[in-house]
């Protein structure tokens, strides 16, 4: 129950005091033992409740996914496996499984894109499975998007072709390993927030994404922010905020 419903039902005579105070102090927690849900994050912060898959059992993914459905909750499970997949499905009759980045999400209702898209570029290909998280999560929260793939500094004319639909975007999430340049580049390039994701992909030298990630702090280019490293999810996030404003 909402707290309105709470006191609605107070005052009717319908609940007495001890009982509604219980609720109101309950109100927007679900306890289930081995995860307590945030069932009002959506309207107290915008973002709804997510699953962070990753270090959870295929049972309590399948749980959690089905509690919310059934709070009438939009599902996010972002870093799924296969197996969560199917076990989810069965839960949640809708879900939509992306493979690639490795997300499953289920919306109660369609609200329709907001104003603009926000666009996220890949600097490679071994870049996806993160910009996929980023596009993944950016359209759950209800945002048009447009990607581009594939356009790291290595061949910066590829960058050049899609610079138009880079430039019109409200929001841009870059998306990039190695030494992390595209960021930087994008930034010198464009009038509007960029978000830079550092991703693990690159050799040895890389050190799992640190190399890209201060490099992307150290931006010389304003107006660049940086999330963590192959944190698509959280970039999207950001993202969906600004266009909201």
């Amino acid at each position: 129950m909402t707290a309105k419903e709470i006191l609605e039902r107070y005052k009717s005579g319908n609940l007495d005091l001890t009982d509604a105070l219980q609720h109101l102090s309950n109100n927007g927690i679900d306890e289930m033992g081995f995860a307590t849900l945030d069932i009002d994050r959506l309207r107290r912060t915008g973002l709804p409740e997510v699953i962070y898959a990753s270090g959870k059992t295929v049972e309590q993914v399948a749980q959690i996914a089905e509690r919310l459905y059934l709070n009438g909750i939009d599902v996010l499970a972002t870093r799924v496996t296969d197996a969560m997949y199917e076990a989810v499905k069965a839960a949640v009759p809708g879900a939509i499984y992306n493979p690639v980045a490795k997300t499953i999400t289920y919306k109660h209702r369609d609200d329709g894109p907001g104003k603009g898209y926000i666009a996220i570029v890949a600097a490679g290909t071994s870049d996806m499975p993160v910009a996929e998280e980023a596009a993944e999560t950016v359209r759950f929260l209800n945002n048009r998007v447009e990607t581009i793939y594939d356009v790291g500094v290595a061949g910066i004319h590829r960058l050049f072709h899609k610079l138009d639909v880079i430039r019109n975007a409200r929001v841009i999430i870059v998306v990039a390993g190695m030494e992390g340049a595209l960021a930087s580049v994008i930034g010198g390039l464009v009038d509007k927030p960029v978000i830079g994701v550092p991703t693990s992909v690159g050799y040895g030298a890389n050190f799992g994404g640190l190399s890209a990630l201060l490099s992307m702090l150290n931006s010389c280019a304003s107006g660049v922010s940086v999330v963590n490293i192959d944190n698509g999810f959280g970039a999207a996030c950001q993202a969906a905020l600004i266009n909201k404003l």
